[in-house]
Order: C-alpha cells, then sequence, then structure tokens
C-alpha cells in the first residue's frame, strides 16, 4: 500500500527543518549507493592535488555522470563556501586560494535536542504501517549528519511521553492524503460527538491537521455549504468519488484555526478574562495557550490571561482543570456555562 508521507513529514519532522535546510546542500542522491557528501569529499581532495580535474574525469573516476560532477561542484562553491574557479587553458577545475578541510555542518545544540525531539515523534507510530517508512525518511534526512559529523541523537538525557493515535485513523489516514493531493471529493459517514449514529457526508478534502494529539480532516462540506472539521477517528467507510474540485486558493489553515484555542472553530467572537491563583500563576505564566494571548499580573501575586477566541468549550475545560484556582472574569457566557458544568459536577458526585 502506498502511503503518502508528505503530510507525516511537515507535523512529525517539522522540529528538523532548521538542521535540514543546513544539510541540504549535501543530502543523498541516487547514485549507486554512495551519498553525495561521500562524492564531495572525493572531489575535494582531487582538487587539492592541483590537476585540474574536469567533469569527465572525475566522473570516470567515481564511476557517475558528468551531469552529476557539475551538480556537486556546484553544491560545493555555491553552498558550501568553497573557493572553486574553472581554467579554461588547464580545462579543468581548482581552488582559487588554499583550503585545509572540507567543511562540515555545524548543528547547535538545540537544534540537537530539535532532532531528538523530532525522533521520539516518530515512536508514536510504532506497530503502524508508518513507522518504518518514517522511521527511513528520517534516516535519510540525517544521513549526512552521520557522515560529516558523527552525529547520534540520545535519549539518555532527555525524554518524552508520546500519544498514539488511533489505529482507526491511521486507516482512513491514506486515503484522505490521496484525495487532498489529487483534488478528488470525498463520501463518508461522520460521527458527531455524543451522537449514537452516524450521518453521510460528501465533501472536498483540503487539509489534514495533527492538533491536541489527534488528527482532523478540514473539508469543504458540500451540502452544508461550509468548511468543517472532522476527527478522523469518528470518520467510517471513506470513499473518493470520481469528481475533482479546484482547492480554494483563499483557504489558509492559519486563517482557519486563528481564533480556536485547539480545534474548536466557531464564528463568534469572544474576548476572554481567566484570573490564576498565585499558586497556579507560576504554571501558567510559561505556557503558550493561543497567539493572542496576554499575560497581566496582579499585585497579590495572581495572574490574569486575557485571550480573543472564537469558541468557549476549550478554555471552559482548561478552568474546570484548574478547579478553584481558576476563575472567569469574561464572557459572563463562560461564567454560565461553568456554574451550570459546576453544578452538574456536584450532583454527579454527590454523596
Amino acid at each position: 500500500m502506498r502511503v503518502p508521507l508528505s503530510t507525516f513529514a511537515s507535523n512529525m519532522l517539522k522540529p528538523l527543518n532548521k538542521a535540514h535546510s543546513a544539510i541540504k546542500a549535501t543530502r543523498q542522491r541516487s547514485t549507486g549507493n554512495r551519498p553525495a557528501v561521500v562524492r564531495m569529499k572525493r572531489i575535494f581532495d582531487r582538487l587539492k592535488r592541483d590537476d585540474f580535474p574536469n567533469c569527465h574525469t572525475l566522473a570516470q573516476e567515481l564511476e557517475t555522470s558528468d551531469k552529476t560532477i557539475s551538480r556537486d561542484l556546484e553544491v560545493m562553491r555555491d553552498q558550501l563556501g568553497l573557493p572553486i574557479a574553472y581554467d579554461a587553458q588547464e580545462h579543468g577545475y581548482y581552488f582559487t586560494e588554499p583550503v585545509h578541510e572540507f567543511p562540515t555542518v555545524q548543528v547547535t545544540q538545540g537544534e540537537l535536542l530539535a532532532l531528538l525531539v523530532a525522533q521520539n515523534a516518530i515512536e508514536q507510530y510504532r506497530g503502524t504501517p508508518y513507522h518504518t517508512q518514517l522511521e527511513s525518511a528520517f534516516a535519510k534526512l540525517l544521513a549526512p549528519l552521520d557522515a560529516m559529523n558523527g552525529y547520534a541523537p540520545t535519549d539518555d538525557l532527555v525524554s518524552f511521553k508520546v500519544t498514539a493515535p488511533a489505529v482507526h485513523e491511521l486507516e482512513v489516514f491514506d486515503l484522505l492524503t490521496r484525495a487532498i493531493g489529487d483534488q478528488f471529493e470525498i463520501t463518508f459517514e461522520y460521527r458527531k460527538l455524543g451522537d449514537p449514529t452516524p450521518a453521510p457526508r460528501h465533501a472536498q478534502p483540503l487539509h489534514l491537521a495533527h492538533r491536541e494529539a489527534r488528527w482532523y480532516l478540514i473539508a469543504h462540506d458540500i451540502d452544508r455549504g461550509a468548511v468543517r472539521t472532522f476527527a478522523l477517528g469518528r470518520i467510517t467507510e471513506t470513499k473518493a468519488t470520481a469528481t475533482t474540485f479546484e482547492r480554494p486558493k483563499t483557504f489558509s489553515v492559519e486563517r482557519y484555526f486563528a481564533a480556536a484555542l485547539g480545534v474548536m472553530n466557531g464564528k463568534e467572537n469572544h474576548h476572554v478574562r481567566i484570573r490564576f491563583s498565585p499558586l497556579a500563576a507560576d504554571d501558567i505564566r510559561d505556557r503558550y495557550f493561543h497567539e493572542s494571548q496576554a499575560f497581566h499580573p496582579q499585585s497579590d501575586g495572581s495572574l490574569d490571561l486575557t485571550l480573543r477566541l472564537s469558541d468557549l468549550m476549550e478554555i471552559q475545560r482548561i478552568v474546570l482543570q484548574w478547579g478553584g484556582h481558576a476563575t472567569a472574569l469574561e464572557p459572563p457566557e463562560l461564567r454560565v456555562r461553568l456554574a451550570q458544568a459546576s453544578a452538574t459536577l456536584a450532583k454527579v458526585h454527590a454523596d
């Protein structure tokens, strides 16, 4: 079964971006079994002999094509900063100034930690058909670092606990990624939260998002005429139709979730203000909830958190989580909902 990795990589391997940009110039190309970095080191050694090798002679020595050598030389000159030039009279390449060592990729401690985070994120897919492919993709990204720096991430000092996705989420993932990429409309059965009976849906799939440790499909619901969010765990009977659609040029997942604390994306505009006790403030002040958040320290040691949200459900859960250490000050609607939820809790837990 073909499993697209583009969406997985964009979410699970996102911490690799900075380090991968640094090693992009020396990544492994498919030329026999020899990584590009190994070829470049051989080319580097030949150039240091000052005998003006050209693409043809280097290609013969390295058992590859002239075109591949030409690309390697361009990378060495333009990306690695080596002073390489071509001498028309000698019909070959040379260093225009002394060079002593082949340049290596410098990776900071922060980048090493990011790599370790990404590597551990893959572990949540162990036991699924996706783990081997993700592990292979990760290894290929790190191959240049292995060859140049002897890099080997370790979890001796840092550990992570990851949440495994539901198996049924992964089962529908492949079909959805192909439908999104090929722009085919889909049909499926969807069970709304708390509803025991699923209902048929006909949609244009736009995006797969990994939020709140779960996968969600963002799609234009054709029958309802609006973009909606669907939890993969409650999608069944998914089928791709033969009908294609044009992806809206104005759609942006960042804008779609701009006013959502997590995945609840309503149509309202709430100014939320929560006051945390001095005890809770020590934990809250270092957390990131939403791009609109602002902290307002109070004279008694408590801390106010303000947010601009389109839905109140998720912030309600956070306030309830903190019990008496969090008080909703605004909006009044949130205070009413919390009072009702508290009354229900008290009734449920009464002796």
